[in-house]
């Protein structure tokens, strides 16, 4: 929870620090523009649309984390879908506050094309990066049986050894979540390493929303998974059993 709003915090500081006390230094590209170019760019005008895109940024990791201290829990990926949205819309409006490419009148002045192609291609890469994470992670938990043991496929996926599974149960309710240590949340569907109040770390392949959940405990760590539906995550609990006897 915490989290939220340290990242909260530091959105509405930065926007603070180049918005109302004119730290333009702070500007990615601008401090290390030469003083001919600086001169170019509307430093107040690109300083008041960071300070906006800093608050928006900042407020919706706030209320984020307000929400998850009244209990109702919310995933970061609104946040980082409107920091991504946000971002790119950044990119793209700032170069108008670029002189150098932009004359007077808002038209691109000649060859000043070239200098757009890095920020577009990030922005082109990152959208293309995020909608293959939430395709992937949105997707239902897969899994291989085999003589030598289990396979939980997709991102963050591992295989498990028959050998070294020393428990397997069946659970109606996920153990209270704690910080997101390294894995992904799109809304219920949860991925990779948690921590969690009652059994501390836990690597999670859940749709929160679709109980029962199994619980697979090997090597002293544990990871814990459930199927598209109840019926096939039922089938799957039975088949570990059958395995481990």
């Amino acid at each position: 929870m915490w989290i939220y709003f340290i990242m909260g915090g530091i959105f509405i500081v930065t926007g603070l620090a180049v918005h109302v006390f004119k730290m333009y230094f702070l500007i990615a590209g601008f401090n290390t523009m030469p003083k001919s170019k600086k001169e170019n760019v509307d430093q107040e005008g690109l300083g008041n649309l960071i300070g906006y895109y800093s608050y928006a940024n900042g407020a919706v990791f706030l209320i984020i984390g307000i929400l998850n201290a009244f209990n109702i829990e919310i995933s970061i990926t609104p946040g980082i879908v409107f920091l991504a949205i946000s971002t790119i819309y950044l990119l793209i409006k700032a170069q108008k506050f670029d002189k150098n490419i932009f004359d007077q009148d808002g038209k691109m002045r000649k060859g000043a094309g070239k200098k757009l192609i890095a920020p577009l291609g990030i922005t082109g890469v990152t959208l293309v990066v995020v909608a293959i994470m939430m395709v992937f992670s949105s997707q239902a938990t897969k899994l291989t049986f085999s003589d030598n043991g289990l396979q939980i496929h997709g991102i963050y996926g591992q295989s498990y050894s028959w050998a070294v599974i020393d428990e397997v149960k069946l659970i109606d309710n996920l153990p209270e979540l704690g910080m997101r240590t390294n894995g992904f949340a799109l809304g219920a569907n949860l991925k990779g390493n948690f921590q969690t109040t009652q059994l501390g770390a836990v690597k999670l392949f859940v749709n929160t929303t679709k109980s029962p959940f199994i619980l697979l405990k090997s090597n002293d760590k544990i990871v814990i998974f459930n199927l598209a539906d109840a019926d096939k995550t039922k089938v799957a609990y039975e088949q570990i059993r059958v395995y481990l006897k």
